[in-house]
Formats: C-alpha cells, structure tokens, sequence
C-alpha cells in the first residue's frame, strides 16, 4: 500500500513512518509539510492508496486543500485535539487518531477504510467533515471578562457550569464557583454557545451538561434541575421544553 504523510511537525513525522513500518505492508512515498507543497505533489503524482493527515499545517488548516484540489484515495486524519474536541471527525468512512499515535491505532484505522465505498463516497464525506469542523470552530470557545477594574483574563469556555441574569447583569459562574460579568445578552450567548454543551434552560438560565448534577420531577410537570455548584434560584425546565431538554442530555439532538 502506498502512503502519503501530511505532517509540519519533522518528530511527529518520523514517528509516523516508524509505526506504518510496525504495521507493515505500508511504503511512505512522500512526507509534506504545507498545503502548498500538498497541491503541488497532487498536481504531479498520481493518487496514493491512503494519507495519513494532520489537521494543522505550516501554512494553516489542511481543509484548506480539500478547496483547492480533488483527493479521492482515503484519508485518516491525525489529530492532536482531546476527545471532546475530535467528535466532528466522526463521519463515516473517515478516521482520526489521536496523538501520540501507535500501530494499533493505525491497525484499526485501515480496517475501518476498508468499508469505503469509492471516491464519490469519499468527497462526500469530506465534504460533510469540514462542514463539520466549520460549525464547531465557530462556536466561542472564550470570553475576555473584567476582573478588579481595567484589567481583562480570558475566560474559557469549557470551564462555565451556567451563566444567569443577575440585577440586570449577565453572569457566567465555573465549576470552581467564580464569578464573571459577561458583555451579551443570554440571547446573544446561545447563538455563540456550542449547543450540544449548552442548553438555554429558561429566560434566566444558560447550563452546561456538565453541570447537572440531579433532574427532579417538578409541579405541572416541569423538571426541577440541582447542579454540582452553587445557583442563587431554582432552575425549572417548563412542560413544554422537557421533551427537548431530555434529547438534549442524552446527546440525541
């Protein structure tokens, strides 16, 4: 089988090549490091059988090249993101593997390339990936708030268990019970706010998935939510909204 690496990084390169030569039956017949270097080798090469590609090159992203040229052959994508960040790689007929990458990752991958179904499945599903990666890039993964004054620390996102209205102030609280006035509206926020983490609970209530720590039935049918921090009201999910806060939760929306 002949492989194409797509790799900036020279030891995550060499690696590489030394876990296909593990696995074996896999000749590495060129290693790039650049989405002009990519477009350029295509433009003089035939199709390999596979590439193995990493999402960050020298010259910026690798979807980048899905724009400017038509790769058929299969490809799996290297990554360095954590799990919660590579989701959106899952569409079918693609892989990823996660650095540090070993052979048995590697193994598995090949098996799962073996179901692709041909260059038109495979354009699709790129095409569905970057789609993918497109939206969830979108989503604000951090705030810039006010902290004693003038001065100004980033906010992660990833570290906002709710985010409520307070005396006309809109607050985002973290897991580790702090405190921060954000400048939007709670409408605002759950356009900006990846809804597959975030859930806007009420007209008082953004909530993060992670934060739930108890559901409780509630009067007229509405639940009742507990979280694992400190909240200064009751959080209520109305009848009406049960049904799509429940999808929400179980990861089905």
């Amino acid at each position: 089988m002949r492989a194409l690496i797509i790799e900036d990084e020279a030891l995550a390169a060499r690696h590489m090549q030394s876990v296909l030569n593990e696995v074996g039956n896999i000749q590495v017949i060129a290693v790039l490091d650049s989405i002009a270097s990519t477009v350029e080798w295509f433009g003089e090469n035939p199709q390999p059988d596979l590439v193995f590609m990493d999402i960050h090159l020298a010259d910026g992203s690798a979807f980048k090249i899905f724009e400017l040229i038509t790769i058929s052959c299969p490809i799996i994508f290297t990554t360095a993101y954590d799990e919660y960040a590579i989701k959106a790689f899952k569409v079918n007929s693609i892989d990823y593997l996660l650095k540090p990458i070993t052979s048995e990752a590697v193994e598995k991958a090949l098996d799962k390339m073996k179901q692709l179904t041909g260059a038109t499945s495979m354009q699709s599903e790129i095409q569905q990936l970057i789609a993918s990666i497109t939206k969830e890039k979108a989503y604000k993964t951090h705030f810039l708030v006010h902290v004693k004054g003038s001065k100004l620390i980033p906010l992660q996102v990833k570290d906002i268990a709710y985010i409520f209205i307070e005396n006309g102030s809109v607050k985002a609280v973290t897991f580790d019970d702090k405190s921060f006035v954000i400048e939007n509206t709670l409408d605002e926020l759950a356009s900006m706010l990846n809804p597959s983490v975030f859930f806007r609970a009420n007209r008082q209530f953004i909530i993060a998935r992670n934060s739930v720590k108890e559901v409780d039935l509630w009067f007229n049918n509405r639940l009742a939510l507990t979280l694992n921090v400190k909240v200064p009201d009751k959080i209520l999910i109305s009848k009406v909204r049960v049904s799509e806060f429940r999808n929400w939760f179980s990861g089905d929306n």
